[in-house]
């Protein structure tokens, strides 16, 4: 089956502009903001900008919180698209960061005692926000090109480990408070000057490899880690996400373009869905390279050779 829906969660940070190009639907989960308690996730910026955004969410990180759509939200979403002889395929953020993945395989057995010929597929990309993002756009352009409702889930299946992040997280405190890396208190805090650079693991989180000292020394050793683990550069969409880190990511953009040649590369917001989790001070490019180690010691020992390159 070639007509099928692609279905996320907000976790994949793609903008209403992204979402229209590859069509791609959006089931959005919940946020509770200070003075407006649990309201719809949004992935716009309406009545506040992404600066004012983060600027507030340093302040008080107590008043922000996230949750899933639910399984009945999952039901009905699904339900619209099976009722009109849609397959489903749907992709959620990491399950190690989110319930999202339980919500929706239970919405999908749901689904299936009622309509028993619904073709619904539910895939954890491991991932979050622009780097599951990314993932959406090339079960899209699959599907565009013709390919089949398994063939697509397959794709993701067998390649998720494949979709990278590189780049560094200023602030590793507000991350490991919110749960959402492993092994923070080696980096943990805010270091001036410091730049903890970060991978995907296995378990669908980010890992730090190793610490740059200053913006400098990190995008050398940035650049040098894509061109160490990208393929096919030419052919690819990359992302770059930030938070409160526009011209640093704007700088990363320039370089990016320069030595690799990519087909596009696109800033990206972190919306609150993800950026209530992260925090301020990420800047980090997400692109499709070589398989991901289970244990990180490949792309460790690359970070800590690039890092010693540059003293």
């Amino acid at each position: 089956m070639k007509d099928f829906v692609i279905l996320a969660d907000a976790g994949c940070d793609l903008s209403a502009a992204f979402q229209e190009k590859y069509d791609i639907k959006v089931i959005l989960g919940h946020l509770v903001l200070p003075g407006k308690g649990d309201v719809p996730a949004f992935m716009k910026w309406e009545d506040i900008t992404s600066e004012q955004f983060y600027a507030d969410l340093k302040k008080n990180p107590n008043d922000y919180a996230t949750s899933p759509a639910n399984v009945a939200e999952y039901e009905n979403a699904f339900e619209q698209y099976v009722k009109d002889g849609k397959a489903i395929l749907c992709v959620t953020i990491s399950g190690s960061m989110s319930g999202s993945f339980g919500f929706a395989t239970t919405a999908r057995k749901n689904i299936l005692q009622r309509y028993p010929e619904a073709q619904i597929r539910i895939i954890d990309s491991m991932r979050f926000g622009p780097g599951f993002g990314l993932m959406l756009v090339h079960a899209s352009e699959l599907r565009a090109q013709g390919k089949a409702f398994d063939e697509v889930a397959v794709y993701l299946e067998e390649n998720k480990n494949r979709f990278h992040q590189a780049g560094w997280l200023d602030d590793l405190s507000f991350v490991a408070k919110k749960g959402r890396i492993t092994h923070p208190k080696a980096f943990f805090g805010t270091l001036a000057g410091i730049k903890p650079i970060g991978e995907f693991d296995s378990g669908g989180m980010t890992t730090v490899l190793g610490k740059a000292k200053g913006a400098k020394a990190a995008y050398a050793v940035l650049m040098k880690y894509i061109e160490a683990t990208i393929e096919n550069p030419q052919d690819q969409i990359i992302f770059i996400a930030q938070t409160n880190r526009l011209a640093q990511a704007q700088a990363y953009k320039k370089m990016i373009e320069e030595r690799f040649r990519p087909k596009a590369v696109y800033i990206n917001d972190v919306f609150p869905f993800c950026g209530i989790n992260v925090g301020p001070g990420l800047m980090a490019a997400y692109y499709l390279g070589k398989p991901i180690s289970d244990d990180l010691s490949t792309e460790r020992a690359l970070i800590e050779t690039f890092i010693a390159e540059t003293k």
